[in-house]
């Protein structure tokens, strides 16, 4: 197949994505809204795809990738995500500061190099983000998880992850001192707006707005 361009790759990894919220085919609107470009400019894009057999597209009817483009999409995502890991834990970045990094690098060739790179890593299975990262067959760890919205007053959970990756939120999380493994109870919920408070283990109490208590996930 030869090596595909950058637009290419990322147009993989955007379909990836969105299928993973969407199980039938995508809408070229949907890849447009996702990478931010012009409907038309996706159509052309996606002929090329379809001609080197990486996705099924049918004009008016979406898209779906194939076997070997989902296969070639989930390799970028676990580059990506192995590299969020090396940047946060051996360069001591933040997990505000890796995405837009990792984005540069999962698009480096070399697949010994990332095979390399995980088991130097001691083959990680989540990203600092808490998303999970595909084997080099493309399997990905499936684990119990909620948003943290879902829960009722009483319950006690721990942080595993985040909906929105966007650095403004990862920042708001870093300034109110919870991250990824923070436990906690609920003792409140607000009926007229869903805020929540919570009781952290350290004994400090938060409350939280339904827009962040939406994006945080977590594991009872």
């Amino acid at each position: 197949m030869g090596h595909l361009s950058i637009t290419e790759e990322n147009y993989l990894k955007s379909i990836l994505k969105l299928s993973e919220h969407n199980h039938t085919k995508i809408g070229t609107n949907e890849i447009a809204y996702e990478i931010n470009i012009s409907a038309a400019s996706v159509s052309d894009m996606l002929k090329k795809l379809a001609d080197k057999k990486l996705i099924i597209y049918q004009k008016y009817y979406g898209v779906k990738l194939t076997k070997t483009g989902e296969q070639y999409a989930k390799n970028l995502v676990r580059k990506h995500r192995l590299w969020e890991v090396f940047l946060t834990q051996k360069l001591q970045f933040s997990w505000d500061e890796v995405h837009d990094l990792a984005e540069q690098l999962e698009h480096v060739k070399g697949d010994d190099m990332i095979n390399r790179l995980e088991k130097f890593l001691g083959n990680p299975k989540f990203d600092p983000h808490g998303d999970p990262i595909p084997d080099n067959k493309g399997n990905i760890v499936v684990r119990k998880q909620q948003l943290l919205i879902e829960l009722k007053k009483g319950e006690k959970a721990v942080i595993i992850g985040v909906k929105d990756t966007a650095a403004t939120f990862l920042q708001f999380l870093d300034s109110i001192k919870i991250s990824l493994g923070t436990k906690f109870t609920v003792i409140g919920v607000v009926i007229y707006d869903h805020s929540m408070q919570l009781k952290l283990q350290d004994g400090r109490e938060l409350m939280l707005s339904q827009q962040v208590c939406s994006n945080i996930y977590v594991s009872s």
